[in-house]
């Protein structure tokens, strides 16, 4: 071991120089070839952006006229602003949906046969306190895959441990000899632990990039949980290799592995109505797209020229480091000159997903934290407009949280009018704002149209996927797909709005200061007692006994009801959620995907080599010392 840690089973190093970039000052790649956008860009970006304002537009309309019948106070008019504010993302979901279906029902343009020139790349794989098994059995079916395909580039897998624990960390040791010595000599495997994990992940990529970086044309950044095929490996090194001004390509991962209820939820929804959403995404975002952390290929000089991240000076806080690193990266490249592009078309990109609620919401907290630091840095010298709304948009998806929770205490609050309402039980007086009359027929419609938008991606997505991707038989059959589909959305709103006071909870942690911890994501999923159960969901079961309590008195709108329910069994929704679906022969069919009824092959020898490495280090720890 040395100051810098294991670096024995390194490579010699080559160094590459990784300045720290200077947010306060434009920045332009001198070696960063032209952009040549689409024509027809503009257009997809008008398809997108211009129905989502005209519906929010309408939707504004219609509830002024409501609400100025008896005059518009100022209250309303800011009641009035939150409705639209959180309509338009909702509107502009559905037109991105709407924009990817057409394009997946197009023909595709035929790809072209020319071969690519030779890259030099490096499968980078920054872990942290990881299951070692999972990280070096995957490792083990990418490389194998890779090692048996027909391409001209070179592969280098560099696992780069920050890994705190000792005793895992020796397990780590264990499960890369046993990775070397099960594959061929001239497949080129390192792996380094640092002393200090400095800087974290950030820290982490940034050391192999000015010791390392220099001997490679590009980098493969995956996560502890990434999973890749030989053939999406070789086509996002492809389009590298083709497109010299593309300093990061984007692949869209899918995915794997889920065997929870909850984790097969998202799982299904990431699959069914994930892709037109990609498809529409990828068609606006054109050279100006967004990276995600891993799964991404990236041009390593680009990257070192323009992407060294700065500490940030706020108010609670000096030299505070960048959480959610890959959304200022990306803004990075694209300030310096370089195409950021999307392109989900790229199939057997995976990784896996949280298994429990719980679990996704201790993830979410983090992520928040990260997304809502971006807000600090929007107006930095050089972004693109569009990477300020990358930026903008994500903390807008922790935000959104809170302002639906105050619409929701709003309309508790004022209940069913001037006569029967929670201020005027309390304190005798009436409020300031009350729902406009409205007849029985239009309070359904209005409900009708806002479930219809909430629900138009799903089933659009649904529409493109099965039109142009895996077939029903994929899908488990017509029957099973079709119950696969409603039990998602049943499932969904169960959850959603025990999500929304999740995520006002980690918008309310992060605003007042508090700093999540750096911890490995629980991917099995965590095992919580009833009793923590019901500590993490104090607020929402909270929640939904006063609106229970609120409807029995009738004071609230009955409307809410669906939201109370939910609210009100928080805890039991919680234990459910990490349900094995997998026990039974019948619930292990329930939201599957395509990588459940027909699994690709990276999969199925991803999940044999995890259990031939487990059972290896396992057997090797149960042996008695010599």
């Amino acid at each position: 071991m040395t100051a810098h840690g294991n670096i024995a089973l390194m490579p010699p190093q080559q160094p590459l120089a990784f300045p720290v970039q200077d947010l306060s000052s434009k920045y332009l790649d001198g070696s960063a070839p032209e952009l040549v956008s689409n024509p027809k860009t503009r257009m997809w970006r008008l398809a997108t952006f211009l129905p989502a304002l005209i519906t929010t537009g309408g939707l504004i309309a219609a509830f002024t006229d409501w609400f100025a019948m008896g005059g518009l106070s100022i209250f309303e008019g800011l009641l009035i602003a939150l409705i639209a504010c959180t309509f338009f993302w909702i509107s502009l979901s559905v037109s991105t949906v709407t924009v990817g279906l057409f394009n997946m029902m197009r023909p595709r343009a035929v790809s072209s046969n020319e071969p690519a020139p030779r890259q030099n790349v490096a499968l980078v794989a920054p872990i942290y306190n990881e299951v070692p098994w999972d990280v070096f059995g995957n490792a083990h079916a990418m490389l194998e895959q890779l090692d048996g395909a027909d391409h001209p580039h070179s592969y280098t897998l560099f696992v780069l441990s920050d890994t705190r624990s000792d005793e895992i960390a020796e397990q780590e040791l264990r499960a890369f000899a046993n990775l070397r010595d099960n594959l061929p000599d001239h497949i080129h495997i390192h792996y380094r632990r640092r002393l200090e994990n400095t800087d974290r992940k950030v820290g982490n990529l940034a050391d192999w990039v000015e010791r390392w970086g220099g001997g490679y044309d590009a980098m493969l950044v995956l996560d502890a949980d990434s999973l890749m095929s030989a053939k999406a490996i070789i086509s996002l090194t492809d389009e590298l290799a083709h497109d010299p001004s593309a300093g990061l390509i984007q692949s869209f991962p899918q995915l794997f592995g889920a065997e929870t209820l909850f984790g097969r939820v998202q799982q299904f929804s990431n699959t069914i109505y994930g892709a037109a959403l990609a498809e529409g995404l990828a068609r606006w975002v054109d050279h100006d797209g967004n990276y995600w952390g891993h799964n991404a290929i990236i041009r390593t000089a680009a990257f070192a020229s323009c992407a060294g991240l700065p500490r940030l000076d706020g108010f609670r806080s000096k030299g505070a480091l960048i959480l959610s690193h890959d959304f200022v990266e990306a803004g990075l490249l694209r300030r310096a000159g370089w195409g950021v592009r999307f392109v989900p078309q790229v199939k057997g990109s995976y990784e896996e997903v949280p298994a429990t609620l719980i679990d996704y919401v201790l993830r979410d907290r983090r992520w928040c934290q990260g997304n809502l630091q971006h807000l600090k840095i929007l107006g930095s010298k050089g972004f693109h407009p569009v990477t300020r709304f990358h930026l903008f948009h994500g903390a807008m998806g922790y935000l959104l949280s809170p302002a639906w929770f105050a619409l929701l205490t709003v309309w508790a609050l004022i209940g069913k009018g001037e006569e029967a309402n929670v201020i005027r039980y309390f304190t005798g007086e009436n409020p300031q704002v009350s729902w406009p009359e409205m007849s029985h027929v239009s309070n359904v419609a209005i409900l009708v149209f806002m479930y219809g938008m909430l629900l138009a991606p799903k089933v659009l997505g649904a529409v493109a996927l099965l039109s142009s991707g895996p077939s029903l038989r994929d899908l488990g059959g017509a029957a099973q797909f079709a119950l696969s589909f409603v039990t998602e959305i049943i499932v969904s709103v169960l959850y959603a709005p025990i999500l929304m006071v999740q995520q006002s909870i980690a918008v309310a942690r992060t605003w007042i200061g508090y700093t999540e911890s750096w911890t490995p994501q629980a991917r099995q999923g965590g095992h919580y007692s009833f009793w923590t159960v019901m500590k993490f969901h104090a607020v929402e079961t909270t929640v939904g006994l006063l609106l229970m309590a609120g409807a029995y008195e009738g004071l609230i709108t009955l409307w809410l009801m669906p939201i109370t329910i939910s609210l009100l069994f928080a805890v039991p929704l919680s234990l459910i959620s990490g349900a094995k679906l997998t026990r039974f022969k019948w619930t292990s069919r329930q939201l599957g995907t395509a990588e459940v009824f027909n699994a690709p092959e990276i999969i199925t020898n991803a999940k044999r080599e995890r259990s031939r490495m487990r059972a290896a280090l396992e057997d090797a720890e149960s042996m008695p010392a010599e």
